[in-house]
């Protein structure tokens, strides 16, 4: 039971999809079909790079990489969520919250910093290919990677036990998984100081990812219009489509949630929002870099074939 002043409860609240029979079975049969399409397309991209001596390269080494977090990222929350909605059992401890906002906020973290370095290798790639295969060597591709893994998660061990250290006056989350910003929301305490290092950390792993993807791809594109031939620009914008598109899905939603002031948008927009960042763009991501890699597509009808 809720009450306005500090609550003793060792658990919280959280939405479920729906309330009706009929909602509850369409929001549970479409998160499970994304949650499904989400770990198969990420797995076989990663089995398809592993398999494929030709997808040997650091291209395709931090694309594994991004889709081991797009899958652990899908998995921390929808299981849970799905559960929640069929059971109507809505409560979870403060140790699964907090393992919830451990994995999500340090996957959203990697995540970021992995489309940077993804980002980086293409302009290494276009502008200057003669120092490709010297510069993003075996040691720079795995020191990039820990560095990432690294990154994500000494941000949230950062938030996350501060976070539940406040003393908290409800314990019903208006959202569908826990995550720091709403949890903030639920304390009796004054969260200004915590909210400004949350966007301090924020602007310096996220938008700082952001600005360097950016710079990359200015670079590249000032090379790319001074190639004369149209098939090697064609040829060289091709080979960044598939990032770009993937950076815009990305970003758009955690840039909307981690970056402005929660009071000016409501809830119902910020909850979309994550569902857009956590279940379908790690759904949309592999499918994306497959679409037009004639590599990936014909590693994979192989793999297929042979089963």
């Amino acid at each position: 039971m809720e009450i306005s002043n500090e609550t003793s409860s060792n658990q919280f609240f959280l939405l479920s999809l729906a309330d009706t029979p009929f909602l509850k079975a369409l929001s549970v049969l479409i998160f499970l079909i994304m949650y499904i399409l989400a770990l198969s397309v990420n797995a076989l991209l990663i089995i398809a790079v592993r398999i494929n001596l030709r997808l040997h390269t650091p291209m395709y080494f931090f694309l594994s990489n991004l889709s081991i977090i797009d899958i652990g990222l899908s998995s921390s929350i929808v299981p849970k969520l799905i559960i929640i909605t069929i059971t109507q059992d809505t409560s979870i401890s403060r140790h699964d919250c907090a393992s919830q906002m451990f994995f999500h906020s340090a996957l959203i973290a990697s995540e970021c910093i992995i489309l940077a370095i993804m980002a980086y290798d293409r302009y290494i790639a276009i502008c200057k290919p003669l120092h490709y295969n010297t510069i993003t060597n075996k040691k720079f591709c795995i020191s990039m990677a820990a560095v990432c893994w690294a990154l994500g998660c000494i941000n949230s061990s950062f938030h996350v036990p501060y976070t539940l250290q406040l003393p908290f006056c409800r314990s019903h989350v208006n959202h569908f998984f826990c995550e720091i910003p709403v949890i903030l929301h639920l304390s009796c305490q004054d969260t200004w100081l915590h909210e400004v290092s949350m966007y301090i950390s924020a602007c310096t792993l996220g938008l700082s990812a952001f600005i360097l993807t950016l710079f990359s791809y200015a670079y590249i594109i000032s090379t790319i219009l001074n190639i004369r031939s149209i098939k090697g620009r064609h040829k060289a914008f091709s080979t960044c489509a598939s990032h770009l598109t993937v950076v815009s899905l990305y970003y758009g939603p955690v840039m909307f949630m981690y970056l402005r002031p929660h009071s000016r948008y409501s809830l119902s927009t910020e909850k979309t929002a994550s569902v857009i960042y956590t279940v379908v763009t790690p759904m949309l991501n592999p499918l994306i870099y497959s679409i037009r890699n004639k590599d990936i597509k014909s590693t994979i009808q192989g793999a297929l074939k042979k089963k």
